[in-house]
């Protein structure tokens, strides 16, 4: 497959703002990783006519798709965890082009996952897991359980990738592979949710309760991000001014049922102001000592 792509990527190489380009190939008859081609061409580059430009080939009967990406839309990609095939191509995929080690520092940058990065990861997938397990519960109360049930298992999963965050991993497509070697006990509850006797109604009630269990222990850690713009700012905030700073954008869809959650764990307090409006009060929201 190299060859016939070859004459491909060697264009794109000679372009001075290319900065790297990698080759994935498909492995398997059915392979979600590479969107089913045969191979995948990545192209890293620093400006393009686009941000992201996709182009599919043929040859006789194996296929490919060129992905042109530029730097700053692939870092976007990377550090809110919005395309994650795209993580595993940089990590799987095979160096054919790499102007100034560009692609090796990547790859360093990925292993070591900085604090920061970290963090914003973490409160971005513990804003969902606040809101698909408060969801959960909501379908639950009003006995829709296979409604409920679907939650769960997507609670189980952003509570899976926050262990694999935590300890310095970037969550991967396969993500329960992962999760079996680093959390074993979060593996535990999937597994058993998956094989369970018990009538559903049942065992729904019983994750819940081990899920809140677990997300309380991770309540503070995982919204670091957050709490960390609202002390270095001001001493309170009104939702509209957390919603629009450009720290938060990356969650900002799920950030009131973050608030939500952390003020029931009372990590963070309500504070009410008036307004012109009788007895009508806006609340300001606070981080607790």
């Amino acid at each position: 497959m190299e060859d016939l792509l070859r004459s491909i990527y060697h264009e794109r190489a000679s372009d001075e703002r290319t900065l790297g380009i990698l080759i994935l190939e498909k492995q398997l008859n059915v392979s979600p990783i590479t969107d089913n081609f045969d191979a995948i061409l990545l192209v890293i580059v620093k400006e393009g006519e686009q941000p992201w430009f996709v182009k599919h080939y043929q040859f006789d009967e194996r296929t490919a798709a060129m992905h042109i990406v530029e730097e700053n839309k692939l870092h976007y990609w990377i550090d809110t965890s919005s395309y994650r095939r795209m993580v595993q191509w940089v990590i799987e995929g095979r160096v054919v082009f790499d102007r100034n080690e560009y692609i090796a520092s990547l790859r360093n940058e990925l292993d070591q996952f900085p604090d920061k990065k970290r963090e914003l990861r973490l409160a971005i997938e513990f804003a969902k897991l606040t809101r698909s397990y408060r969801e959960a519960k909501q379908l639950y109360d009003t006995k829709n359980y296979l409604d409920s049930y679907n939650k769960i298992i997507s609670s189980l999963h952003s509570l899976g990738r926050l262990s694999i965050i935590e300890q310095g991993y970037h969550p991967e497509l396969i993500v329960w592979n992962q999760i079996k070697r680093i959390d074993p006990a979060i593996y535990k509850l999937y597994d058993e949710l998956m094989t369970t006797q018990e009538p559903l109604e049942a065992s729904i009630h019983l994750m819940m309760l081990a899920i809140d269990f677990s997300i309380s222990g991770k309540a503070r850690s995982s919204s670091k991000h957050l709490l960390n713009v609202m002390v270095t700012g001001k001493e309170s905030w009104s939702f509209g001014d957390l919603k629009v700073h450009s720290a938060l954008e990356h969650y900002q869809l799920d950030l009131s049922m973050m608030l939500d959650y952390l003020i029931d764990k009372q990590i963070i307090g309500v504070e009410l102001t008036e307004t012109k409006g009788k007895n009508v009060f806006q609340r300001l929201y606070y981080v607790k000592v």
